[in-house]
C-alpha cells in the first residue's frame, strides 16, 4: 500500500518507500495569499510506519520559557516528547531555557540543554523567566541551527527575534498561553488590545507560527497573525491507560471513601482555570459525590479556603505512575477552564478511559466529540455540567461505552506523527518562508530590496568593467 509522507519542503508528496500510516489521511489546505496550511491526521493505526526524519538531517534550536524539565505542565510534556522524537530521528537539537535550579539537566535524550540565567516570575514564583540578554546569543551562534523554534509568549521573545535576524536564521513560534484571555481573567481588561497588538507584531516577524488547536489558529488569523499552522496534538497512551486504575489511589483521592462517586481535575491551579465554578456544581450533586484536585498553582490557597467543609481533596502535584493512577481511578474528569489553547489533561483523561465534561471553549471542542467521547457544556452553565455529570455517574452502560470510545479516540493521537508533521512540514514551511522573504527584502537585516539589489548589481558591474578596462590597458 502506498500512503503519504511529509517531505522537508512545504509540499505533501507520495513516497515509494512505504506507507505513512495504515488507513490514515493527511489533509492539507493552502492559501496562496498567506502560504498557510492546515493539517489534520484522522487516524494513526501503525505508528511504526511513520518516518520522522524526511530529507536532510537538521540542526534545530529550541528555546523554551519556562523550562520544560523542572516545570510541570502540559506544554512541557509536548516539548519533551517532541525533542525525544527529533533526536531519535538523528537531528541535532539544542535546547535553551531559563533555569537556575540545582537539578537543571545539561542533556535530555541526546540533546544539549543550555540553562541560562533567569528570575522568578512575579505573578507565579514557581516558574523562571529570562530576558535572554545573557547566555543565549553565543550558544545559538556556535550551534549554527537550520531553524530556531521559540515558545511564546515569554520575555525571551524580543531577544530571540533580534538574535534570529542577526544570525539570519529561520524562526518559528509556537503559541501556548493565551494572553488576552489571561488579561481578562486577572482584571486587566484594559491590556487586552495591547496583548493582541504585541502578539501580532511579534509573530508576524517570525517565519511561521504554530497554534495548538484549530480554534486558536482561526482566532490568531482573525487578529492579523500571518503564516499560522496547526501543531498536531498527541498523547502517550502507554503512560495514560485504564490499566493504571487503582483502588488504593481512588481511596486516597476520595478521602478514604472509594465507594463514593469521584470527580477529578488535574492541572495548574490558577484563577484563569475557572475552578471556583466547581463548588456550585458539587452543591447540586448527590452527597456521595467527591472532588479531587491534582496539581498546584498560585490559586491553591484560595481554592482550599473556598472548598473548606466540602468533600474535596487537594492531592498536590503528582508525577509518574501516581499521576497515571490518579487519572484512571476517577469516574469523571471535569474541565471548567475556558482558556485552554489545547487541553493536554483532557487527552490524558480520555486515554485513561475516563469521560470528560468540558467547556465548549478554547481548544477543548477539538478534543471531545459531544455525546460520544464526552460532553461539552456552554461556558457558565452550571446546570449543564451537573446534568452531564449525573448522566455519566448513574448510567453504567453509558459510562462504559463513553470510556471505550474516549480511549479509542485518544489512540489516534500519535506523538510520533505529530513530530513528523511539525519537523517535515511546518519547519520546512518556515525555512521556505524565510528564503522567500529574504529574496523580496521584506524586513530581514542585510536582505535585498529591489532598490538595493539594483544598486548592488550596478556597483558590481562597474567594478567588473573597471577591472576589464584596467586589464586591457595593461596589455597595451
Amino acid at each position: 500500500m502506498v500512503g503519504f509522507v511529509l517531505s522537508s519542503t512545504p509540499v505533501v508528496r507520495r513516497s515509494r518507500a512505504g506507507r505513512f500510516c495504515k488507513q490514515s489521511r493527511v489533509r492539507v489546505g493552502t492559501s496562496a495569499s498567506a502560504g498557510q496550511a492546515k493539517i489534520a491526521m484522522d487516524s494513526v493505526e501503525d505508528d511504526e510506519q511513520i518516518v520522522v526524519a524526511q530529507g536532510a538531517r537538521k540542526r534545530i534550536a529550541i528555546v523554551v520559557e519556562p523550562t520544560p524539565f523542572t516545570h510541570v505542565s502540559g506544554y512541557s510534556n509536548r516539548f519533551k516528547t517532541h525533542i525525544e522524537h527529533l533526536t531519535k530521528a538523528g537531528d541535532d537539537v539544542l535546547i535553551i531555557c531559563p533555569d537556575n535550579s540545582e537539578n537543571a539537566p545539561s542533556e535530555y535524550m541526546g540533546a544539549k540543554v543550555q540553562n541560562v540565567p533567569g528570575f522568578k516570575f512575579p505573578l507565579y514564583d514557581k516558574i523562571q523567566v529570562s530576558l535572554g540578554l545573557w547566555g543565549v546569543y553565543s550558544p545559538l551562534r556556535d550551534f549554527k541551527p537550520d531553524i530556531i523554534h521559540l515558545s511564546t509568549p515569554g520575555l525571551m521573545t524580543f531577544a530571540i527575534l533580534v538574535y534570529a535576524r542577526l544570525l539570519r536564521k529561520p524562526l518559528i513560534f509556537s503559541y501556548h498561553t493565551h494572553l488576552p484571555h489571561y488579561a481578562m481573567t486577572y482584571g486587566m481588561w484594559y491590556s487586552v488590545g495591547l496583548a493582541w497588538w504585541l502578539i501580532k507584531v511579534c509573530h508576524n516577524r517570525a517565519d511561521a507560527t504554530l497554534a495548538t488547536s484549530p480554534q486558536l489558529c482561526n482566532e490568531l488569523r482573525q487578529h492579523g497573525v500571518q503564516r499560522v499552522g496547526l501543531w498536531p496534538k498527541g498523547v502517550n497512551t502507554n503512560v495514560f491507560n485504564p490499566k493504571f486504575k487503582s483502588e488504593a489511589m481512588r481511596s486516597r483521592l476520595s478521602g478514604g471513601n472509594p465507594q463514593d462517586n469521584l470527580l477529578i481535575y488535574v492541572g495548574r491551579l490558577g484563577a484563569e482555570k475557572n475552578l471556583q465554578a466547581l463548588k456550585a456544581v458539587m452543591a447540586k450533586l448527590p452527597s456521595n459525590t467527591r472532588l479531587a484536585f491534582v496539581g498546584d498553582g498560585p490559586y491553591r490557597t484560595t481554592l482550599e479556603e473556598l472548598f473548606a467543609g466540602t468533600k474535596t481533596y487537594f492531592a498536590g502535584l503528582l508525577q509518574g505512575e501516581e499521576l497515571s493512577k490518579a487519572f484512571a481511578s476517577a469516574d469523571v474528569f471535569v474541565m471548567p477552564s475556558e482558556s485552554e489553547t489545547l487541553g493536554f489533561v483532557v487527552m490524558e483523561s480520555m486515554a485513561s478511559g475516563v469521560p470528560v465534561v468540558g467547556a465548549r471553549a478554547g481548544g477543548i471542542p477539538d478534543l471531545i466529540q459531544h455525546e460520544r467521547t464526552g460532553y461539552l457544556f456552554e461556558p457558565g452553565s452550571t446546570d449543564q455540567v451537573v446534568d452531564y455529570v449525573r448522566k455519566i455517574l448513574y448510567d453504567a452502560k453509558l459510562r462504559e461505552t463513553m470510556s471505550k470510545k474516549a480511549r479509542s479516540e485518544s489512540e489516534k493521537w500519535s506523538w510520533k506523527a505529530s513530530t513528523s508533521v511539525t519537523r517535515n512540514f511546518h519547519y520546512g514551511r518556515a525555512i521556505s518562508s524565510f528564503k522567500f522573504r529574504a529574496l523580496w527584502g521584506l524586513g530581514l537585516p542585510r536582505s535585498l530590496s529591489w532598490f538595493r539589489w539594483i544598486r548592488r548589481r550596478m556597483v558590481m558591474l562597474f567594478v567588473l568593467l573597471t577591472q576589464r578596462v584596467k586589464k586591457a590597458a595593461m596589455q597595451y
